[in-house]
């Protein structure tokens, strides 16, 4: 490919939205990682990371509609924590990538459930 990093990871920034779309209709989302060599490295997100189908939404879906709309040879791989599929350590990116820390749920008992609901219905009466 005759394109630079750069002007690749625009032009997929650019386009992303419209292959979102499909992947949002599913529950997921993609974020665009970087790009290195002409390879777009992205991450599947929301309920599509970790799916099983995951391989075939990144080539079937995602890898085919951006080489419909930028170059046909075009390749995408999704990060998904394989040994295979790794961002590479020097790669285009405009964003620092940090993976999303994990969500911490706050535990609560059932008795303490069970407290605020009586709270909350006997306020005027307290």
């Amino acid at each position: 490919m005759t394109f630079s990093d750069e002007d690749i990871y625009e032009a997929v920034k650019h386009h992303l939205p419209t292959v979102n779309e499909y992947v949002e209709s599913h529950g997921g989302a993609i974020r665009l990682l970087g790009v290195d060599n002409g390879k777009v490295y992205i991450e599947l997100i929301g309920a599509c990371h970790g799916c099983s189908m995951s391989l075939m939404t990144t080539k079937m879906v995602v890898q085919k509609k951006l080489r419909e709309l930028i170059h046909p040879e075009l390749v995408v791989v999704n990060v998904d924590g394989t040994p295979e599929n790794t961002l590479p350590e020097n790669y285009y990116t405009q964003e620092e990538y940090e993976p999303e820390p994990e969500e911490e749920v706050e535990e609560v008992s059932v008795w303490d459930k069970v407290k605020n609901i009586f709270v909350k219905e006997n306020k005027d009466a307290l």
